[in-house]
């Protein structure tokens, strides 16, 4: 580390994509589709929940959080990589990446907690039905809410803090799509083991924590459901459980492949593809996931959307 050459560094080239130039404008297409779906489909949940009434309830108001956090995920790094794509020279400046890094962090944070507030939303609305109102209050899904922009702000906060200390070197070439922190810190001529031990540390209370929560909650739910074993019962659970439980799959299951579980045979090229996995493709399938196979929101696209075409019906 300390044979390398240090220098100044005011800005960072970004690899991108591995993609042939003649593939470029197809893929620049497919992202932007991709993009537009994310905006669109995130948009359309937060109106609906917030025109109609039969949605104001504790897991909606986690749902609307999330959709915002995946609307905002996506945005940190999509506009940047279609900028990128079209662009010959892809560079962002040194105060620019580390903004992404920060936003970066912050959102993918925000929806670990906030998943967890789901799954807990879900534990009580299964196994306490008759109390459900009583202890998820408006008060306390507030605090929830609350706690999870709290926690992420410093979170992000700190790990910006101790990458904007760090000298790096003049090859400032960052071998992703985006200012990811494990990129960042290979190109740092400086002493990186605090930041490696703080992001073993934090990583285990932002990520590995909330994940055991999560199958904690849904193991009691399955414990609860086959104590009064009926099918009626059982369609109920995984009707209500079965969205939250393919959003968490999709992304804790690349996150944590990629992070918590990496191989020494990952090439540069492959973690991209996974990271592109839940930066692009999961906010953008977290909108269908909760429409197409929910009911309340099924049916709150019909009582808005007939509201409109009937203004003036008695």
């Amino acid at each position: 580390m300390t044979g390398r050459n240090q220098t100044i560094v005011s800005e960072f080239l970004l690899l991108g994509l591995p993609i042939r130039p003649d593939q470029r404008d197809l893929f620049y297409t497919l992202f932007l589709a991709m993009y537009v779906t994310t905006v669109l489909g995130n948009l359309l949940i937060m109106f609906l929940i917030r025109l109609d009434p039969h949605l104001h309830t504790p897991m909606y108001l986690f749902l609307s959080n999330l959709s915002f956090s995946d609307l905002c995920f996506s945005s940190v790094t999509m506009p940047k990589l279609l900028q990128d794509m079209q662009s010959h020279v892809p560079s962002i400046p040194y105060a620019g990446c580390l903004t992404q890094m920060y936003f970066f962090l912050f959102f993918a944070d925000l929806e670990s907690f906030l998943l967890v507030a789901m799954a807990y939303d879900r534990y009580v609305a299964i196994c306490f039905p008759l109390h459900y109102t009583t202890i998820m209050s408006p008060r306390l899904c507030l605090f929830l809410v609350v706690l999870s922009w709290v926690l992420t702000t410093f979170h992000a906060m700190l790990h910006t803090l101790l990458m904007s200390r760090l000298h790096f070197c003049e090859d400032s070439v960052i071998a992703h799509f985006f200012c990811d922190m494990s990129a960042l810190l290979k190109l740092s001529c400086s002493d990186t083991r605090v930041n490696e031990l703080v992001i073993f540390i934090t990583g285990g209370l932002i990520l590995v924590i909330p994940f055991l929560l999560i199958i904690t909650s849904y193991a009691q739910i399955v414990s609860s459901t086959l104590k009064v074993p009926s099918a009626k019962g059982i369609c109920k659970a995984f009707s209500t459980c079965g969205s939250h439980l393919t959003v968490v799959s999709l992304f804790y299951g690349t996150v944590i492949g990629l992070y918590l579980c990496p191989s020494a045979s990952n090439s540069t090229v492959k973690e991209t593809v996974m990271a592109t996995m839940y930066t692009v493709v999961t906010p953008m399938l977290n909108p269908f996931i909760y429409s197409l196979r929910n009911r309340d929101m099924k049916g709150a696209l019909g009582r808005v959307f007939y509201k409109k075409k009937t203004p003036f019906s008695l």
